[in-house]
């Protein structure tokens, strides 16, 4: 398991992603307590307190040997830092910036973002911060997102210049709907409230207080006569005509604010009129019978009754699955009764066992996981077809999975079925935006920093190093 950022940056650079392109992610379960994940394998839920003080002294060596594991492969690694290098109250144990720096003795890039305001402030007053030896290793400053007219912006990169010395290497525009997945939920948190939704067919996602893998459901958003919408705290589910429960870092916890904010009647009672309940991964364990929690390994809460909307029961302990799955499907029900038979991919991050009380109504027979051969059912589905779950994230990643669903719902509404899909390709879109991104920099001059020639003269593969 790695962060979702790490492997898409992998996925753009058309190599494959590893644990050591990640070795230390932090996944928050409470608002004071993270799971710390080391090598991709989960290490123990730790507060703030005890990771700064008793793990962080232990991971400098875990970072160091994955920068060598990754030079003896890659002739180029990118390293990304993590919110600010001069976090001065922080700094003395920070191991993902300066430090991860020096380790890999790289040059450094200062980004900004200059669409929050600030942004001389927070570049000279970083550079103000750092210690005289990490401050010789910034080469070059980035400013991001900008809107506007660059020539009103260049006294000031002017001024960033003669008052550092150090080059402005680039001003990249605020690219809007550039179709790559956001790097986290804070996201979620910018999208209009309450917008007006015109589309036929209305989609909505419950925006969990611990959303996971919210990325699991953009691609509905470039099918035509639909709206995909994430429904946040204190709005009104209103008039779905497919109500999805994502996957969560928390699951007791997330399946507590359903119930107490209301939505768990309010999709109870969408469930009866017919409509569209979909549930993934802990979303899916949400819609059972009931969530088994006998170690609190999830909260201090113990078991809670689920939605009570598919037959299953899931008992929660410390393990953790984490797999690549081949599957094929197994329900006639519902959208299914023409998918049955066909393979499907996607992969399983979660917590819990989540046991199936009715065998007919598996939704898929998992064939591989990791490669290994294994005959496991996973999912469920009801009677009628309209409530169904699973822990494949990446399920409406499936062309035919995706299309025959969308046309069930699109036959409900009186729409004529869709013949083909028009998804983009995603390495397109990398491309794009490699494309603009290249135009907005002084490649020359960041090429000269890491010490190549530019492509043409010299050959190299790249790879990503992100702590």
């Amino acid at each position: 398991e790695i962060g979702r950022a790490q492997a898409v940056q992998a996925q753009a650079a058309g190599v494959e992603s590893s644990v050591y392109m990640n070795p230390i992610l932090l996944k928050p379960k409470a608002d004071s307590q993270a799971q710390v994940i080391v090598l991709g394998a989960p290490l123990g839920d730790m507060s703030a307190r005890e990771y700064r003080d008793n793990y962080l002294p232990q991971a400098l060596p875990v970072v160091r040997d994955c920068i060598n594991k990754l030079k003896h492969e890659y002739e180029v690694l990118v390293i990304e830092g993590a919110g600010s290098p001069a976090e001065i109250n922080l700094k003395d144990r920070d191991i993902v910036n300066m430090k991860t720096a020096e380790l890999a003795d790289a040059p450094v890039l200062l980004v900004a973002d200059i669409d929050r305001g600030g942004v001389f402030a927070f570049l000279i007053g970083t550079l103000d911060l750092l210690e005289p030896h990490e401050r010789q290793r910034i080469k070059g400053f980035i400013i991001n997102k900008f809107r506007g007219d660059l020539s009103l912006l260049k006294p000031g990169l002017d001024y960033l210049t003669e008052r550092t010395g150090i080059p402005v290497v680039g001003v990249i525009p605020y690219l809007h709907e550039h179709g790559i997945d956001e790097e986290d939920s804070v996201c979620l948190a910018e999208m209009q409230a309450g917008k007006e939704i015109t589309a036929p067919i209305k989609i909505a996602v419950i925006n969990l207080p611990r959303i996971a893998n919210f990325t699991d459901f953009t691609v509905f958003s470039n099918l035509p006569d639909t709206s995909l919408r994430f429904i946040n705290p204190g709005e009104k589910i209103a008039a779905a005509d497919v109500v999805i429960i994502p996957g969560s870092k928390n699951t007791i916890l997330d399946l507590l604010y359903l119930q107490e904010a209301g939505y768990a009647k309010e999709i109870r009672l969408l469930a009866e009129q017919g409509k569209y309940i979909i549930g993934i991964c802990g979303g899916y364990q949400m819609l059972g019978q009931e969530l088994i929690d006998p170690e609190r390994s999830e909260a201090d809460v113990g078991s809670l009754p689920g939605l009570g909307l598919l037959p299953v029961i899931t008992v929660y302990d410390q393990k953790k699955t984490t797999h690549q799955v081949d599957a094929r499907l197994l329900s006639q029900r519902g959208f299914c009764s023409g998918l049955a038979g066909r393979h499907v991919r996607g992969y399983e991050i979660h917590h819990g066992r989540t046991e199936l009380l009715d065998k007919d109504a598996g939704l898929c027979m998992i064939l591989h996981r990791s490669g290994a051969e294994v005959e496991i059912v996973d999912g469920a589905i009801n009677e009628s077809g309209n409530v169904f779950g699973t822990h494949l994230h990446g399920w409406f990643d499936n062309i035919e999975v995706l299309k025959t669903f969308i046309n069930e719902v699109r036959r409900s509404k009186d729409l004529p079925a869709l013949d083909d899909l028009d998804v983009p390709v995603i390495q397109d879109r990398y491309d794009q935006l490699a494309a603009q991104v290249r135009a907005a920099l002084d490649m020359e001059k960041i090429y000269a920093i890491m010490g190549l020639n530019p492509p043409g003269q010299s050959n190299c593969r790249l790879g990503y190093e992100v702590g």
